[in-house]
């Protein structure tokens, strides 16, 4: 008695399994490989060239702090690295000045033009750091700076009336001088990085390697990476922010083979081979700075200038200001505390 409901049921649903004949939608053809004698020239190339032109007339900042006890040759390298006298040391040092009692940050600000490009250099020096008996905490001053230059950044960046470029004062780099012991790093120098990697771009730096033979020098390099590495310490370039193969295989030799450069600085000339050369005078002979079976000053130069400057800026834009506005949005509430300042131009606004 049922078998009839069931049928028509059964016929129901196949009417509505099986769909209409519909039309076929028109397929559109496959884009024919581009024949550039077809078309001609388009001129996409002259995007690099618009882009460096437009950069070329704003120029480039760049934010380099040195760390380091005194006597390391700090301001010494800075001024051989820019061949320039940019150092604090070069710009009205008086040398009767007393070691400070505290950590005490100096910016000097430059414009070095080469070749048609300009760049306003920011030399941050950070004399009486571990100079004292007690150097308890004496980072802090520095990463209390380093903190400080974000927070006016982010300041800036979240006004209602932005400015069309912001002033970059952002530590891009920081080149922390390690004594040449020979033996291991200090429990300052591991507590320096410790905190300060977190912040900012650390290129360890073996300062005045002329002090060491060259096995001396080997051993040394391979005790401060295995040191670095047994503390967690990252130091740039970062493994984690490698972005492609080609970048990792780059990086990995500067880890594993460059670093900490072992240099020597000089901004003093000397006549070698009828060249003339920056180095250091000594009895035996003169310790050529650029010169790669002497020191490794080119290496380091190279790296920080010739291929590694934009990405040291973009490390410090994306990831290290990224952190703190994160940190710094979420802690109040998505705005900083506006200041009696920002206020007042509010106000001023309105």
């Amino acid at each position: 008695p049922y078998a009839g409901p069931v049928e028509s049921k059964n016929e129901a649903a196949m009417s509505e399994l099986v769909p209409e004949p519909r039309q076929k939608p028109v397929v559109p053809m496959k884009p024919m490989g581009i024949n550039a004698s077809l078309l001609g020239y388009i001129g996409i190339d002259t995007i690099i060239e618009q882009m460096r032109k437009k950069t070329m007339k704003t120029g480039f900042d760049f934010n380099i702090m040195v760390v380091g006890q005194s006597g390391l040759g700090k301001s010494t390298l800075v001024n051989t690295l820019f061949k320039s006298q940019v150092s604090r040391k070069s710009s009205g040092w008086n040398r009767e000045e007393k070691i400070p009692k505290t950590v005490e940050i100096k910016a000097i600000g430059h414009v070095i033009e080469e070749g048609g490009v300009k760049m306003k250099l920011t030399v941050i020096d950070t004399p009486g750091f571990g100079d004292q008996i007690n150097n308890e905490n004496c980072w802090e001053p520095i990463e209390k700076y380093i903190n400080e230059q974000y927070e006016k950044f982010l300041k800036e960046e979240v006004n209602i009336a932005r400015k069309k470029r912001i002033p970059d004062t952002r530590v891009h780099c920081c080149l922390y001088f390690i004594s040449p012991t020979g033996h291991s790093l200090r429990p300052l120098d591991l507590e320096f990085m410790k905190h300060l990697s977190k912040v900012v771009n650390i290129i360890p730096v073996i300062a005045k390697a002329d002090t060491m033979t060259l096995e001396e020098k080997t051993e040394f390099k391979q005790r401060v990476r295995k040191e670095l590495e047994v503390n967690g310490i990252e130091f740039y370039p970062q493994k984690e922010f490698d972005e492609d193969l080609e970048d990792k295989t780059e990086n990995d030799k500067i880890r594993q083979e460059s670093m900490p450069f072992a240099v020597v600085g000089s901004d003093k000339e000397y006549q070698v081979n009828g060249k003339r050369v920056l180095g250091r005078k000594t009895p035996w002979g003169i310790i050529e700075v650029e010169n790669l079976n002497h020191c490794e000053f080119a290496l380091l130069r190279d790296f920080v200038i010739r291929t590694h400057l934009q990405d040291l800026k973009e490390v410090t834009h994306n990831i290290h200001y990224e952190t703190y506005r994160a940190k710094r949005l979420n802690g109040s509430g998505g705005l900083p505390p506006m200041t009696v300042k920002t206020e007042e131009n509010h106000e001023s606004n309105l």
